[in-house]
């Protein structure tokens, strides 16, 4: 089978038009295509006026031999890859059976890849079932009401529920275990278009049902959940070896293996193993707000007359700009057809995200406009970075009224130096609702000063990016986590054996597939330890030709 790629065909190609296109890019009748599949589509909109579909296809064809070689010198025609996953190990009973804290993308595959692989996992969640979640989360959009241990941030889904439901990374993926992720979500639930989407995306409601599906497979293989067991500290011995944990009621659970998917947001899991001398640096993260535009401004800027084209849906973005104070300003988590969220997860804090739907039919689009940080910026040690983002979630507490209200400024009046004191145009999506204010009060001066700048330097790629009715809602801290729990090639913590540091929280992953990829390394790591078998890849950041986060 051949895999040709970068076919471009018209927006509104004959539905034979495809099969056409690869035999006359290979150079054959087109009886001598015996079968074609798509496996990516997206689009290419450079030119407003000829936005075009972008093909990857694999193709059974004739003489497929004397093809290649005809073909030698082209790098869009090449073997189709072999995307199957392969187990490292698997065994009918487990020597031990390793505990997986956290129930997010990451948790949710490391425990998966550990019960196909027949080590019966206990998962704990701190939070709830994702369905009970939902309704506490629900409980502070409508009603003010936040409970610090079922939210946005925990629970079962982890932060990921509720976002855009992106399910593509940057990360570099030899061994195609995206594929396996997808497959794994396909298989629970979500539409197969994921499968071959440039840039698939399920929404909050459909990853609902998605964790559920994987929950019932999980369980399935004979993995136990426990909810509700926020675990409050762990067992070491005398050599740094684990030995257990012991849960918030006192409960101790003895394993030797552990994996640490606890997110970006488990602050006091993050001072229980500081306290515990486990391996811990300071990295860089971002922090900024989320802006709001009319999606139909978004659509006309970046698909012209073809906005509304249903194969296009709501328009996205993607901006970067390095201001003149030397600091970094990027869009974040971009949602088209979305809504501003509350993220918090402590009492007296005020966070923000964004989220869509499957549909993107809301009337906003919404992203993060955050400035890069580093630990320079934030001195005092591994935790400073923690400290660093409470403080500014406190103030955007007190200026957005104390009641979870998120402050919020028209980027006319951001760009003027001035407070806002109503709104305009564009009705901002947050819910238990918005302050007008002066997001001066709540984010860094270097900060403001780079959004500033960078707001007036992306109008000029998005006419009308710097609208002066524009909401901007802050504040967006929640970026990525602000530690890295370093691990060694073996996936362990670099100075406590058994404990398998994993996904976002432990710094190695940002956003869903990336995390969930991660879990599935991390997975295989425990298997191997467990058995002694020999690793399928070194797990130190950036060594070998396999390099995740």
């Amino acid at each position: 089978m051949l895999r040709l790629t970068e076919l471009k065909l018209p927006l509104d190609h004959a539905p034979d038009a495809l099969h056409h296109a690869a035999a006359t890019r290979l150079g054959i009748p087109p009886e001598d295509l015996i079968s074609l599949s798509v496996a990516r589509r997206g689009y290419d909109a450079r030119r407003r006026s000829a936005i075009s579909l972008v093909y990857a296809v694999d193709v059974v064809i004739r003489n497929e031999a004397d093809v290649r070689c005809r073909h030698a010198a082209d790098p869009g025609i090449r073997i189709a890859p072999d995307t199957s996953y392969r187990f490292p190990t698997r065994v009918r009973t487990p020597p031990a059976r390793p505990v997986v804290i956290g129930t997010g993308p990451c948790g949710l595959m490391a425990a998966l890849t550990l019960a196909e692989m027949g080590f019966r996992p206990i998962i704990l969640e701190r939070g709830k079932l994702v369905r009970e979640r939902t309704r506490d989360t629900w409980g502070l959009w409508r009603r003010g009401v936040l409970n610090p241990e079922s939210n946005v941030q925990f629970g079962e889904g982890g932060a990921g529920t509720f976002s855009d439901g992106k399910l593509y990374s940057g990360i570099k993926d030899p061994r195609h275990l995206g594929r396996k992720v997808l497959t794994a979500f396909v298989q629970a639930g979500a539409p197969e278009e994921i499968l071959w989407s440039s840039k698939p995306h399920i929404g909050t409601f459909r990853l609902v049902t998605v964790v559920e599906g994987i929950r019932a497979r999980i369980e399935a293989l004979g993995g136990e959940y426990r909810f509700g067991s926020r675990v409050e500290d762990i067992v070491l011995d005398r050599a740094r070896c684990v030995r257990g944990l012991v849960l918030a009621d006192g409960a101790q659970l003895d394993t030797s293996a552990i994996v640490l998917a606890i997110g970006h947001s488990a602050r006091d899991s993050f001072a229980m193993l500081h306290r515990r001398g486990v391996h811990i640096e300071a990295k860089p993260f971002s922090i900024g707000a989320r802006i709001e535009h009319p999606q139909a401004l978004i659509d006309r800027a970046r698909f012209g007359g073809f906005a509304g084209h249903p194969l296009l849906g709501p328009a996205d973005y993607k901006l970067v700009h390095h201001a003149s104070n030397g600091r970094s300003v990027y869009s974040f988590c971009m949602c088209p057809g979305g809504r501003v969220v509350a993220a918090s997860s402590e009492a007296g804090c005020v966070a923000t995200n964004g989220m869509s739907q499957y549909s993107r039919a809301e009337f906003n689009a919404n992203a993060g406009i955050v400035v890069g940080i580093a630990p320079d910026d934030y001195p005092g040690g591994p935790l400073a970075g923690i400290a660093f983002q409470q403080a500014w979630e406190r103030r955007a507490f007190l200026t957005g009224g104390s009641d979870y209200a998120a402050p919020a400024q028209l980027v006319g009046d951001l760009i003027a130096r001035r407070a806002s004191g109503a709104l305009g145009a564009v009705v901002p999506s947050h819910k238990p609702g918005v302050h007008p204010a002066d997001l001066a009060a709540c984010l860094p001066s270097f900060a403001i000063e780079a959004i500033r700048e960078a707001l007036q330097k992306f109008a000029r790629d998005i006419p009308g990016f710097a609208m002066h009715d524009a909401v901007l809602t802050g504040v967006e801290t929640r970026t990525s986590s602000p530690i890295r729990i370093v691990r060694g090639a073996d996936g362990q913590s670099l100075n406590t054996k058994g404990l398998f540091p994993a996904g976002e929280g432990a710094g190695y992953a940002g956003g869903i597939l990336s995390a969930a990829v991660d879990g599935i390394r991390v997975a295989e790591a425990v298997a191997c330890g467990l058995t002694g078998t020999p690793m399928m890849e070194r797990m130190t950041r950036g060594e070998a030709a396999v390099a995740y986060g």
